[in-house]
């Protein structure tokens, strides 16, 4: 047991783990030190200096979230001297940052707003020299705008810790320091796996997704095309955050009766994408378990993986399901299908998505994610983008009725099993329910596997079906699936299908969901409560298992004959090839 030590902070008795810091040991006593480059395990470098607090004996203030506590401290956070620290710090910070609040994407939901509201500043006494600043909106899914840049560094930790892209760093010194691309490229020309980590942990709106509101916009407008939108599964569980609902309340009923109020002609969920990937990759586990091939299955739901693939282990592309994701799916099924069940031109469909995250907007935009030059999907939105539109149209969103259904008529009835899609393991369990009815031949009782549930790194499972025996891994993280990736080539780690996702806890903690404060980060595991809705989401559900989707028989048996089909092949899958990191010209 770690040796407990005694201190107080304003006068109040702490004890609290010597390995602790001060921030740590405030929190504990509800003590509220505000923070601006801190986050959890990510970002704890004392950079920015808000965090300052008086140490009785010390010559100087000390950063509290990276000051370790120790036996006898007295720490006062709320000194005269304290406050016109932090207060000076932020006003410099302001004087050389764009500080256009009333247009900006992340107005009313900024750290550094709020902190300057909190602080007291009424003004900004210093006058920065102009900068020249970076902005880069060339590619599909991220605008990095440097003027509201403030160096906290979390973007260059994430980046570096989570995905191991590093794709950000630090350049320069003193008041020329910048966060920069290596060669000053714009993302799109580097190796950007387009995961948006460093959106979600962004305090300002330096780094946010590229808005697709107009054009979705502009495609309700049109009398002439017929406009579908899916939404994801996390979607569900996140955007009631937007409009002061607590973190992991569902609200597929509220999410449904705005889409229609916006002008959509058809509201459908991306779970029957879902479900008909899981009967193309549980086919493509199946194929590989008969013949006996060597080394995993990949999912490939998440096009953020499947970049990070293509870039830093293209050895394994041959692994990668050829599947499409459940978004490409959808949207291939809505242009052919659907639109030959209702006799309406492809070219007259125009299909949004509404996803948790910022890769999706890049896989849309794919070339290899079309069919005989149709895009699958036309544009997607994030849920935070989605929540802007609602506000735009004045639909007051709490008050709406939660009932509503999704349109059955557009690919509709879906299942328990790829609504758990959005969660790290859902992926996973939910092929396992398909996978281990075919291979036992009966329809089985078990269907959750909690084995893979949660937010350990890595989750194994060992599972024994009928005569087959399978391992397999449920991964979050880029940083964390290279790891495992490598320990299979070295021959220390064997498996036959694995789970992949390149955000932490999965799709319901995307760069396009909800955003929230360090200090929130620090009070809650949103992670956790936006899973649970989907879970529960689940438990709710008569069909659990995507292969017993009526629809999903349905379109099998009426069009795509069996799954791996040529025409399943041809509509449902694509390919990945390896990709240069900085090609050569």
């Amino acid at each position: 047991m770690e040796k407990m030590i005694n201190l107080t902070i304003n006068n109040i008795p702490v004890e609290i783990e010597e390995s602790k810091t001060v921030l740590e040991a405030a929190k504990k006593v509800g003590i509220d030190i505000p923070t601006l480059c801190y986050l959890k395990g990510i970002n704890e470098i004392g950079a920015c200096r808000v965090c300052v607090v008086e140490v009785n004996g010390a010559n100087a203030l000390g950063a509290a979230c990276v000051l370790t506590v120790a036996e006898g401290m007295n720490i006062q956070t709320n000194t005269k001297k304290v406050r016109d620290s932090r207060r000076a710090t932020m006003e410099l910070i302001l004087s050389t940052r764009n500080r256009e609040c009333l247009t900006c994407f992340r107005n009313t939901n900024c750290e550094l707003q709020t902190l300057a509201d909190e602080l007291n500043i009424k003004d900004v006494p210093f006058e920065g020299e102009p900068m020249e600043f970076t902005y880069d909106d060339e590619g599909t899914s991220i605008v990095r705008d440097q003027s509201k840049c403030v160096l906290c560094g979390r973007c260059v930790s994430a980046c570096k810790q989570v995905q191991s892209t590093g794709i950000l760093d630090f350049t320069n010194r003193g008041i020329n320091t910048r966060i920069a691309t290596a060669f000053d490229l714009s993302l799109k020309d580097t190796p950007c796996i387009n995961c948006g980590n460093c959106v979600s942990v962004c305090p300002v709106a330096a780094l946010t997704e590229k808005p697709d509101m107009e054009r979705v916009w502009k495609a309700l407008e049109d009398p002439e095309m017929h406009v579908i939108v899916q939404t994801a599964p996390a979607v569900r569980a996140g955007l009631g955050e937007e409009f002061g609902l607590p973190v992991g309340t569902r609200v597929t009923g509220k999410m449904v009766t705005a889409l229609k109020h916006l002008g959509f002609d058809k509201v459908a969920d991306t779970v029957f994408g879902a479900d008909l990937t899981i009967m193309e990759e549980g086919y493509e586990l199946l194929e590989r378990i008969k013949k006996g091939e060597k080394g995993p299955l990949l999912t490939s739901c998440c096009p953020a993986w499947v970049s990070f693939c293509e870039f830093h282990h293209p050895e394994f592309i041959g692994n990668l399901s050829s599947a499409k994701s459940p978004q490409q799916m959808f949207g291939a099924m809505a242009k052919s299908y659907y639109a030959e069940k209702h006799g309406i031109s492809k070219d007259k469909i125009f299909v949004t998505s509404v996803m948790p995250c910022t890769a999706k907007k890049y896989e849309a935009a794919r070339s290899e994610l079309s069919v005989d030059g149709h895009a699958d999907v036309d544009c997607v939105i994030t849920t935070k983008e989605l929540a802007k539109m609602i506000k735009e149209a004045r639909i007051d969103f709490k008050s709406l009725d939660n009932t509503a259904t999704f349109d059955e008529d557009v690919l509709g009835i879906k299942s328990g099993a790829g609504v758990i899609f959005g969660t790290t393991g859902g992926v996973m369990e939910a092929a396992l329910r398909t996978v281990a009815d075919i291979l036992e031949g009966k329809d089985l009782e078990k269907i959750e596997y909690t084995q893979i549930r949660g937010l350990e790194a890595v989750k194994e499972a060992t599972i024994t079906l009928g005569e087959k025996t399978i391992k397999v891994a449920a991964v979050h993280g880029s940083a964390e699936a290279s790891k495992l990736l490598e320990k299979i080539k070295k021959g220390e780690a064997d498996y036959d299908f694995i789970e992949i996702m390149a955000c932490s806890g999965g799709c319901v903690a995307g760069a396009g969901q909800p955003q929230v404060s360090a200090k929130e980060k620090m009070a809650l595991d949103l992670r956790m409560d936006r899973a649970k809705a989907l879970y529960d989401e689940d438990e709710s559900k008569v069909i659990r298992k995507s292969h017993q989707n009526p629809n999903i028989q349905a379109l099998y048996k009426d069009y795509l004959g069996d799954p791996l089909s040529d025409k399943a092949h041809k509509l449902l899958h694509t390919h990945y090839t390896k990709r240069e990191k900085f090609p050569v010209e």
